[in-house]
């Protein structure tokens, strides 16, 4: 495990990170199959579809294949119908893990500036944020659909960088998955990873990050 120089920007990644948000995820899928008259989904399989946006989601559970890719026309149906049902069943069961609040409110006692980078769509992530408390606790949101690309690519990483005029050495991403890893690294953030989340059924220690940790409450403990 490398020692993590202390940051002065952390961004933090949502869903399988901040937010156990697969259950309303879940049954937002289950809600646009069945209005398909396609079979339902298991909840594991859709946990591990999870992490690459809604588009690969849908194409995932509507395929029932983590590399499928559906018919155009069932894809827009599809689509349409998600869209409906999440957007009124987005935050009904989803709640932070444990250790989320503590581990921000430890990131501000060292008036660190965060940010929240996730490959949600805009539309659902401010909501989200809003219900769970965690808006005001960001000077930046940046969703999967605010730039020209999205994570893995490092452009979501670096504009909030260059936002805040702070240097990516000194920065600091905290994710759940392979795509966080590779941002991260791009880059040029430190990359901390929690054991947690949604990494498409892999071990995140295969991803390499700089380290783990079992809950953001942790985290200001790695800073030397």
């Amino acid at each position: 495990m490398m020692s993590i120089k202390t940051p002065e920007l952390v961004l933090l990644d949502l869903d399988g990170t901040l937010v156990d948000s697969i259950p309303d995820l879940a049954w937002s899928v289950n809600q646009t199959l069945l209005g398909l008259s396609l079979p339902e989904r298991d909840i594991l399989s859709i946990r591990n579809w999870v992490g690459n946006g809604l588009e690969k989601l849908l194409h995932r559970s509507l395929t029932n294949d983590f590399d499928g890719k559906a018919d155009d026309a069932l894809f827009e149906q599809a689509m349409s119908i998600f869209m409906s049902v999440y957007s009124e069943n987005m935050c009904n069961l989803s709640t932070c893990y444990p250790g989320v609040l503590d581990g921000i409110a430890q990131l501000k006692e060292k008036q660190i500036t965060l940010g929240c980078v996730t490959n949600k769509r805009g539309e659902f992530v401010g909501p989200i944020l809003e219900k769970l408390g965690l808006m005001n606790d960001m000077s930046i949101v940046i969703a999967g659909d605010t730039l020209a690309k999205k994570k893995p690519d490092p452009l979501p990483l670096l504009h909030a960088a260059t936002h805040f005029n702070k240097d990516p050495a000194l920065s600091l991403m905290v994710g759940d998955s392979e795509s966080d890893v590779k941002a991260a690294r791009a880059a040029g953030f430190q990359i901390i990873c929690v054991s947690y989340g949604y990494n498409h059924g892999r071990d995140i220690y295969e991803t390499n990050p700089d380290a783990v940790i079992d809950s953001i409450a942790d985290l200001v403990r790695l800073f030397t």
